[in-house]
C-alpha cells in the first residue's frame, strides 16, 4: 500500500512579471494542488480502514501533510493576489502615460530637437557658476560655443541654431554639453534637461515609454509637466545675444 508520504504538496516558485503568463501558471497550480489534496485523503481515508489495531498510524505524519497543503495553498493564493496588483499598477501606469500626450515635459537629457530656430535645455546649478556651453549636432560637430554665468536653481537655456560664425543651422537633434567653473575655479556639476511635446506613448513596453522629440522616456524620468499655454517661469540665456556678427 503506497504510504501517505508519497504525496507531498506541488512546491510553487513561480515569479510574478508582466512577461510571465500569470493566469494560466496559476490555474495549472491550483489544479495540481487539488488533485495531490484528493489523493492524499483517499489514501489516507484507505490507511485509517486498514490500519494495525496494534499498531495504529501515526497522526503527526498526516497533521505534518495537512499543514503542507495549508501553505502552498495559502501560498497560491498570494501570487494571485500579488499578480492582480501587478496588472493594477500596469493599468494605472498606462492611463498616466496617455495624460502626457500633447503636453510639454522636462526630462532628464541632453539631446533635444531645433524646431523653427529654436531649441531648449534646462540647466540646473547648485550654486552660480561659469559656464562654457557647446551644442553639437548628430554627427558630434561642434555648432555653437560660448560663456554664461549660471546662477543656482534652474534656468532655461535657448539657442536660436546660429552658429558662432552666424550659420543657421538646419533643424534636428542637437546635444548640448556644460564644463563649470565655482567662483574659486574649481570644477562644478551642472545637469542638463530637454523640454518637448509628448508626441506618443508606447503602452506594449513595461513601464510604457513617452516619444518626445524622436526619443523615448519613462514616467519616472518626467521632471517636470508643463501644460498648453503655460509659460516656465525661469530666467533663460539665450545664444542670440552671444552670437559672433
Amino acid at each position: 500500500m503506497a504510504d501517505i508520504s508519497s504525496i507531498t504538496p506541488t512546491t510553487v516558485n513561480t515569479p510574478v512579471s508582466a512577461a510571465s503568463p500569470v493566469s494560466s501558471t496559476t490555474t495549472s497550480n491550483n489544479q495540481t494542488l487539488a488533485d495531490n489534496f484528493q489523493t492524499f485523503l483517499t489514501l489516507l481515508t484507505t490507511q485509517l480502514q486498514n490500519q494495525n489495531p496494534l499498531d495504529p498510524l501515526d497522526t503527526n505524519q498526516f497533521t505534518q501533510q495537512l499543514v503542507q497543503f495549508a501553505q502552498v495553498e495559502q501560498q497560491l493564493k498570494s501570487n494571485d493576489q500579488l499578480a492582480t496588483l501587478v496588472s493594477l499598477q500596469q493599468t494605472a501606469q498606462a492611463t498616466q502615460a496617455l495624460n502626457f500626450v500633447g503636453s510639454t515635459a522636462v526630462v532628464d537629457g541632453s539631446t533635444t530637437s531645433l524646431t523653427n530656430s529654436s531649441a531648449l535645455w534646462t540647466l540646473s546649478a547648485p550654486k552660480p557658476v561659469n559656464a562654457h556651453v557647446i551644442v553639437t549636432n548628430s554627427t558630434g560637430q561642434t555648432v555653437f560655443s560660448g560663456d554664461y554665468t549660471v546662477n543656482a536653481g534652474n534656468q532655461v537655456f535657448q539657442w536660436n541654431g546660429k552658429g558662432n560664425d552666424g550659420t543657421q543651422w538646419p533643424d534636428g537633434n542637437y546635444t548640448i554639453s556644460v564644463n563649470a567653473t565655482d567662483a574659486s575655479g574649481q570644477p562644478a556639476t551642472i545637469s542638463t534637461q530637454i523640454e518637448g511635446t509628448v508626441d506618443s506613448v508606447d503602452l506594449t513596453k513595461t513601464p510604457p515609454t513617452l516619444s518626445i522629440g524622436g526619443n523615448n522616456y519613462t514616467i519616472s524620468q518626467v521632471k517636470q509637466v508643463i501644460r498648453s499655454g503655460a509659460q516656465q517661469s525661469s530666467s533663460s540665456s539665450s545664444s542670440s545675444s552671444s552670437s559672433t556678427n
